[in-house]
């Protein structure tokens, strides 16, 4: 489950309060108080609670125990602890209760056994349970405020998600001091049911909720948390803070890549990849949720700063230069604009800067010469007290050209104040105008680089990787066997011949293996090498020795027979004297690979016990932990993500070329990453995986060592995918080769970001009318947002297969299915080529998207039709689908085809 039920927790028409109360007795009391405050409107119950000393307020129904009590309770909030709690849900199920709250004064865990049992009574009334420990929740808009919460809170449009009680009341705290409200508040205690993702995905159609905080320490449903958190980070702000770094432990894997993709920094990774804003401190948390929440959609790639003084504009400068934020370059008209108005002896050049006595109306009119600017995005005005120019009047100055260039342009640029003499009535000016305050520079900048981060998570989610190779043709079958044959026999680490053949099966270039199993072996392995003049390497090869350098097995540039012979025998003997608990298989023999100016990388896949497959990449060699020099992702990757974590490392700047040194080829190093990641995708048994060193130049990439382990996997039954992945790859198994009843033949496959590019040519060959009848209204113009909402697809919850004519590429028709969270329901929409109707193609359509929602483990299909589309109509009744009027509109029909009645037909 994810939000269904959620509306008994925010939106609850009566509520019932259980005790009796373990919480003790203030608390009970406390809880009432709460209660009678917040104005809840529908009736209240308070059941086996006997207050000590005077009545509760409120004047509330009262039911001595829950065997007397015959409802309603919407929601219900229970006082009493564990004791009793299977029965007490049950009962209470009983009632039509739709969501319990265990209330807590702090952390409640409890046993295992009880907690199951808990769930199991509530499963089949679909209660949502939150808690235990739960320090409450509070709904400001529905007049809701069930918990022990410090103090009481104001309406706004900010939610709060935290599993700390601290947390919520430090929270609260600061709203009260900032003057921020809040559209709801959930503590969420141990996590039995409602989590992070369930709450996410509601705050997604909380159309109350503008930004969301989240506060968390573990997830506990990595798929669900990240394609609910992708959702939400799409149409709001998220900041997420994260404790618990300090007491993590440092991975024991047996790679590299194992070892460098530590919890904090694979945490890191996946809200990243969310889209969501990670903040390290509560300062920053506070700081970043006010500026998102009063700036919004701003760009951010072009910063400019004005200041009344030199120095303060230099060090607002450095900071933002330190935080990797860059100032802007002004245009020749803003150049000009600015002349009149800058400090004497100064240029205008970004940073701007004023005299110290400035005037309020030169403050103005040099923001307003900036916000004009197309190159700029973001303007930061920095004032330091002065005695002849009060705070107040350039306060006044800098809302009133804001105010202006937003009614000029239609739109808002970012401004983000700093005043540095903290005048609360300055601060009431800028504030009270929806603007960032500040009293230091260096807060001002931290502020915009928020913005710059948020910014560029939203164009992350949004941007549009460019295609692969043709050429890269993995061969998966292949790979598959060879683990399969490999777990069969009982091993986990694959030989250094094996991994050759893996690899290569997904085209990774690999340096030419051979495993001699002695001298003799190694002497014919390496003869036709030194033949060509060649030199060789041997290593040793062992299931039992994770790093060969450790145990000096490695001898390079090996120029003669002789060499080879006798740096083979003295190494395994010694090998195998000086460590008799590892097995020797003999050693790997390979040539050189003389590439003067090449780089040593890393790239990997490390297995996080939350995440699943993890990518890495950075500086290799034996220093690899030493130097860490790394970036993670998530499988699966694009080469737009590849390419993002090459950038995120000190080594992109070696690879990028110096002196006389040139650029290495970037781009074969992200198609690698992303064959890695494919490989992962394809093969979950794959575990951990390391190619260190592989080298890196001009001419491309090549691997020197590698290392795999594998493992069985539990196959998920219900739902399709990698049963490890966080993130659904690319379901390629679901590609069908189809032909049109003319004998064209199509290919029709799950939709890909890529396929942005198609759609403009495919909308030229759609009516007006047919357009219409798809979107319920006119469609005047494909922006990239709207084209990228139809392209890049969170493949756990939605699916569109593309109907790709073969001879031509050209897009010739797509269905869609998108699952709500519960993936119970889908709601489906087609749209094909208005000169290709006849061909028999939508048909084929409909019956693909039925099979995936079959196999998705979905229980209905819906969809929403104008009556007027008969065509579409005619169709849907001959699948099978339910035709009924919409409740709101009788211009539209509700098409319903449970999955179930599907199969019947085709069975028939």
């Amino acid at each position: 489950m994810t939000v269904r039920n959620l509306e008994g927790l925010f939106t609850p028409k009566s509520i019932a309060v259980i005790g009796p109360a373990r919480i003790g007795a203030d608390a009970a009391r406390l809880l009432v108080e709460r209660l009678a405050a917040g104005g809840f409107r529908g009736p209240v119950a308070l059941v086996g609670l006997e207050p000590e000393g005077a009545p509760f307020p409120g004047g509330y129904a009262t039911a001595t125990s829950l065997a007397d009590f015959s409802g309603p309770a919407d929601l219900a909030v229970i006082a009493a602890g564990s004791e009793g709690a299977p029965e007490t849900v049950a009962r209470l199920g009983a009632l039509g209760t739709r969501a319990v709250l265990f209330l807590g004064r702090g952390y409640d865990e409890w046993p295992a056994d009880l907690l199951r049992r808990t769930l199991e009574a509530a499963r089949p009334f679909t209660i949502r349970v939150v808690g235990p420990g739960s320090l409450g929740v509070i709904a400001p808009h529905a007049g809701l405020d069930a918990s022990l919460a410090a103090r009481t809170v104001a309406k706004g449009d900010l939610a709060v998600i935290s599993r700390s009680a601290a947390m919520v009341n430090a929270t609260l705290a600061w709203g009260a001091a900032h003057g921020v409200g809040f559209s709801s508040v959930v503590s969420l205690g141990q996590k039995a049911d409602v989590d992070g993702g369930d709450l996410l995905d509601f705050f997604t159609q909380d159309p109350r909720t503008r930004a969301v905080l989240v506060h968390l320490e573990t997830i506990s449903s990595p798929a669900k948390f990240m394609s609910a958190a992708r959702a939400c980070a799409r149409t709001k702000p998220v900041v997420v803070i994260r404790s618990g770094k300090s007491r993590q432990r440092r991975p024991e894997g047996r790679t590299h890549s194992a070892r460098l993709a530590t919890t904090d920094a694979v945490y890191d990774a996946a809200l990243r990849r969310a889209g969501l804003l990670r903040v390290t401190s509560i300062d920053e948390l506070f700081d970043a949720v006010e500026t998102l929440t009063k700036v919004r959609n701003a760009a951010c790639r072009g910063v400019a700063l004005v200041a009344n003084g030199r120095s303060i504009a230099t060090v607002a400068a450095d900071e933002l230069d330190r935080q990797g934020g860059r100032l802007a370059t002004l245009g020749e008209a803003t150049v000009a604009a600015l002349g009149a108005h800058i400090r004497a002896g100064t240029l205008a050049t970004d940073p701007i800067v004023l005299a110290d006595d400035a005037a309020p109306e030169t403050f103005g009119a040099a923001i307003a010469a900036l916000l004009a600017d197309p190159a700029i995005d973001t303007v930061i005005p920095i004032h330091a007290p002065n005695a002849f120019v009060p705070s107040t009047a350039v306060a006044r100055a800098v809302v009133g050209a804001a105010a202006a260039q937003a009614k000029k342009l239609g739109r808002k640029k970012a401004i983000v104040t700093a005043f540095l003499d903290e005048n609360p009535e300055t601060r009431q000016i800028v504030t009270g105008a929806g603007l960032p305050y500040h009293p230091t520079p260096e807060e001002a900048v931290l502020s915009t680089v928020h913005l710059m981060r948020h910014a560029a998570a939203q164009e992350s989610l949004m941007a549009t990787p460019p295609s692969l190779p043709a050429d890269f043709t993995p061969d998966p079958d292949a790979a598959r066997r060879l683990v399969a044959r490999v777990l069969g026999e009982g091993r986990h680490w694959l030989t250094a011949v094996e991994v050759a053949t893996l690899l290569a099966a997904y085209r990774v270039p690999v340096a030419p293996t051979v495993l001699a199993r002695d001298a003799d072996a190694a002497v014919g392995a390496a003869r036709a090498h030194l033949a060509r003049g060649d030199k060789v390497a041997i290593k040793i090869a062992s299931p039992d020795i994770a790093f060969k350098s450790d145990v000096d097995g490695v001898r390079l540039g090996l120029a003669d027979e002789d060499s080879v012979r006798r740096a083979a025998f003295q190494m395994m003997t010694r090998i195998a004297e000086a460590h008799p608990d590892k097995r020797v298989d003999g050693v790997v023999v390979m040539p050189m690979i003389e590439r003067t100016g090449a780089l040593e990388l890393i790239m990997g896949i490390a297995d996080d016990p939350v995440f699943g497959p993890v990518a890495v990449f950075g500086r290799g060699g034996t220093a690899v932990e030493v130097l860490a020099d790394r970036a993670l992702d998530l499988v699966p990757l694009d080469m737009n993500l590849a390419r993002a974590m090459i950038a995120e490392t000190r080594v992109s700047r070696l690879l990028a070329g110096y002196r006389n040194r040139p650029a290495a080829d970037v781009d074969a190093i992200a198609l690698t990453l992303v064959k890695l990641s494919q490989l992962a995708a394809d093969i979950p048994e794959m575990r951990e995986l390391d190619l260190n060193p592989i080298l890196a130049d001009q001419d491309g990439v090549i691997v020197l060592d590698a290392r795999i382990r594998v493992e069985p996997v539990q196959v998920r039954a219900g739902r399709l995918g990698h049963p490890r992945l966080a993130i659904r790859p690319y379901p390629k198994e679901w590609e069908r080769d189809m032909a049109l009843k003319d004998g064209s033949p199509v290919l029709v496959r799950p939709v890909r970001p890529e396929d942005e590019a198609l759609y403009p040519e495919f909308f030229e060959h759609v009516t007006a009318q047919d357009l219409r009848l798809r979107f319920f209204a006119p469609i005047k113009e494909f922006t990239h947002a709207f084209l990228a909402r139809l392209t890049q697809l969170d493949y756990g919850r939605a699916i569109a297969f593309a109907a790709i004519l073969k001879e031509t590429g050209q897009l010739l028709g797509v269905v869609r299915l998108h699952a709500d969270p519960d993936h119970r329901t889908g709601e489906y929409a087609i749209m094909l080529r208005s000169d290709l109707k006849g061909q028999g193609l939508g048909w084929k359509l409909m019956k693909l998207m039925i099979e995936w929602a079959r196999a998705d483990g979905l229980e209905t299909v819906k969809g929403e039709v104008l009556r007027e589309n008969t065509t579409m109509l005619a169709m849907c009744t001959a699948l099978g689908f339910s035709v009924k009027s919409s409740p709101d509109d009788e211009s539209i029909a509700v098409v319903t085809l449970p999955v179930e009645v599907a199969d019947q037909l085709a069975a028939e």
